[in-house]
């Protein structure tokens, strides 16, 4: 019997996942290819450096391989994907005609830049919060960039945090605009109950102790504490634990202005969740450059 391989988080990945690596490769050659055309198809050897001022994450392998391999070059890896690297790293070494080597360096680039700095925020919230004494989740949002999801997700994953919801298919958040329209928080949780099923949580943003005391009632699993300060967070989590305890299970979440400078204070073992957009949203790209070498004599 062949040995169990050790999970990788490139078997997250959905089948249709490459055909978007396709897409970034056309639209970054719609038409010639005027540099391509100076260095010809000669054999070459690129090496990949991580740069940068501090420490990074390394994330972004699969899409990063994805792209070479449409263009018939081959990646080898000196570091492993979630590993830290302190800058000036040789990462990777790219072998492939030049101009493969040329049309697939800055797609690359782009996707791996922007996952590992990702991953990299991601893991220093977590140890932020670890180091804290925060046993709960720290988790991303959906605030995205348009078609570029999946990368972001993925960069959130290699550095240790939850990824949050995919889309809006993957759990059901009530927040203002859908209480509204729905004309109460349990009227809404109500007709989500009935289409949604036991199979997907309801998340709903709050932004009083009586709104979340009626999302509780209501039935919701995730009650999001939406845009509190740290003080109001335990006195509303702490009163409704007991109001509640025995009667119903659910977790609290903590979101809206959650940053790395105020970490430490929103990271209070009364939540279970801490999301932010902060892991992704304006975050550094990692530094990579790809340099092909003089060929030796």
């Amino acid at each position: 019997m062949s040995p169990i391989t050790e999970p990788s988080f490139a078997h997250l990945l959905p089948p249709s996942w490459t055909s978007q690596v396709q897409a970034w490769l056309d639209e970054d050659t719609p038409s010639f290819d005027w540099g391509g055309y100076v260095v010809g198809e000669v054999q070459r050897e690129a090496f990949l450096f991580g740069k940068g001022k501090t420490e990074a994450v390394l994330a972004g392998v699969p899409f990063f391989d994805e792209v070479f391999k449409r263009l018939e070059c081959e990646v080898e890896w000196h570091l492993k994907e979630g590993e830290t690297f302190q800058p000036v790293k040789h990462v990777a070494t790219v072998r492939g005609k030049a101009r493969h080597l040329l049309l697939g360096e800055r797609v690359a680039l782009n996707a791996i830049a922007r996952c590992s700095g990702i991953a990299t925020i991601s893991k220093r919230f977590k140890d932020i919060a670890e180091q804290n004494g925060y046993k709960g989740i720290i988790a991303g949002t959906r605030k995205t960039t348009p078609g570029f999801r999946l990368v972001e997700k993925y960069g959130m994953l290699v550095g240790g945090i939850d990824p949050h919801r995919h889309s809006l298919s993957s759990m059901i958040m009530l927040k203002d605009n859908h209480i509204t329209s729905a004309g109460s928080i349990t009227a809404a949780i109500e007709r989500a109950r009935a289409v949604g099923g036991f199979t997907l949580t309801i998340d709903v943003e709050v932004d009083t102790e009586a709104a979340a005391d009626e999302a509780i009632a209501a039935g919701a699993d995730v009650v999001m504490l939406d845009n509190m300060d740290a003080t109001q967070v335990s006195s509303v989590a702490n009163k409704l634990r007991q109001k509640w305890d025995g009667k119903r299970k659910w977790l609290f979440e903590v979101s809206g202005g959650v940053e790395e400078g105020n970490l430490r204070e929103k990271a209070t073992n009364d939540v279970d969740i801490i999301s932010t957009s902060a892991v992704h949203q304006s975050v550094q790209h990692i530094d990579f450059s790809l340099k092909i070498q003089q060929p030796k004599d």
